[in-house]
């Protein structure tokens, strides 16, 4: 091996090292692990979802549903995959301070709330003409029913 060569080795190491350090470093500082769990909490590392935090903690479902049991899907892998996407983009944004306040859903976020209401609340709403369309924007649960999971401030 030349000396050139073992120096690009060298060059193309210490990169990936500093990459890894600055990410694990990043990650540790914004509590990442803590988004592995199920715990409420963890939303509110971010200032700006305390307001849905403390709506949450006076609304209906709070003896009853979790975050992440109406944000994400209840299947492992969709699970796993929106946990990690939604990760991304909230980091994304937080660091680059390019985001709407007051923050709003995305509509594929929106699609698994919508899809989670109706798995909970099948025996109620089954039957509603009109409510099976998971992706029916203009019948959402949440158009009427916006106080149940983020009750009032």
């Amino acid at each position: 091996m030349g000396k050139p060569r073992l120096n690009a080795v060298m060059v193309a190491c210490a990169g990936l090292g500093i990459f890894l350090g600055v990410s694990g470093y990043t990650f540790h500082y914004a509590k990442g692990t803590s988004y592995l769990s199920n715990d409420p909490k963890s939303c509110v590392n971010c200032h700006i979802m305390q307001e849905q935090y403390d709506s949450w903690q006076k609304s209906s479902h709070h003896a009853l549903a979790r975050c992440n049991d109406c944000h994400v899907p209840h299947e492992l892998l969709p699970k796993w995959f929106a946990k990690m996407e939604n990760g991304f983009h909230h980091s994304k944004a937080f660091t680059l301070q390019n985001f709407h306040e007051p923050i709003r859903i995305k509509s594929e976020n929106s699609a698994i709330l919508q899809r989670n209401c109706m798995a909970c609340h099948a025996d109620i709403v089954g039957g509603l003409p009109g409510f099976h369309k998971e992706r029916d924007s203009r019948m959402g649960c949440v158009k009427c029913h916006a106080q149940v999971g983020h009750g009032a401030n």
